[in-house]
């Protein structure tokens, strides 16, 4: 049976083939079927393992200039019925000076809210990696926020563990964790998993 509450997103080169218990997807592709684009998957690749699920905005994808392709990879896997997990998030100089929520709000205008098969992924950049989450009063503001402008399940992500899981999933309008790396070694992410 496949659990499709839980969703891998592995490097591209560690896709599996075979029958799994969970969504595989992509951390990355790029919008075409094929082509020559060296060091990008298309969807030909995704295909041939499966693949229906794709993250889309991770700020380190945006870092490396993935800003202006963020449109049309939407556009792209709309088009292909691919479930989505769409990641916002702001830096920590916009957050210490209120503009939170008007970033956030700028960084969704390019998408569809009402597309079926999105999830939006709140990360403040700040706390990726650096096993400091945001403040639980800070992502509850914004998680009432987004509720206000989609219908889209949302996930916090930001230096999710074993210690603060708990905690985030009882927040309201809070359906679920992206989690980094505290889920790189199999063991933690089981405990994250089984709470």
């Amino acid at each position: 049976a496949k659990n499709d509450d839980i969703i891998v997103f592995p490097p591209n080169i560690a896709f599996l083939e075979n029958e799994l218990n969970f969504i595989q997807g992509a951390q990355n592709f790029y919008p075409c079927i094929n082509g020559a684009f060296t060091g990008e998957l298309g969807k030909e690749h995704l295909d041939e393992f499966g693949i229906k699920c794709v993250l889309i905005g991770h700020s380190e994808r945006r870092a490396l200039g993935d800003e202006n392709l963020i449109k049309a990879k939407f556009d792209f896997a709309k088009e292909h019925a691919y479930k989505i997990v769409f990641c916002i998030g702001e830096d920590l100089e916009l957050k210490n000076s209120n503009q939170t929520l008007d970033f956030l709000k700028k960084q969704l205008e390019v998408i569809d809210l009402d597309y079926k098969n999105l999830i939006i992924a709140y990360e403040p950049i700040y706390s990726i990696g650096s096993g400091v989450s945001a403040k639980k009063e800070d992502i509850i503001k914004v998680l009432e926020f987004l509720s206000s402008l989609t219908q889209a399940p949302l996930l916090y992500g930001g230096s999710v563990n074993e210690d603060n899981i708990k905690d985030i999933l009882n927040i309201k309008h809070c359906s679920g964790v992206l989690i980094g790396s505290a889920a790189l070694k199999a063991e933690n992410f089981i405990k994250l998993i089984k709470g």
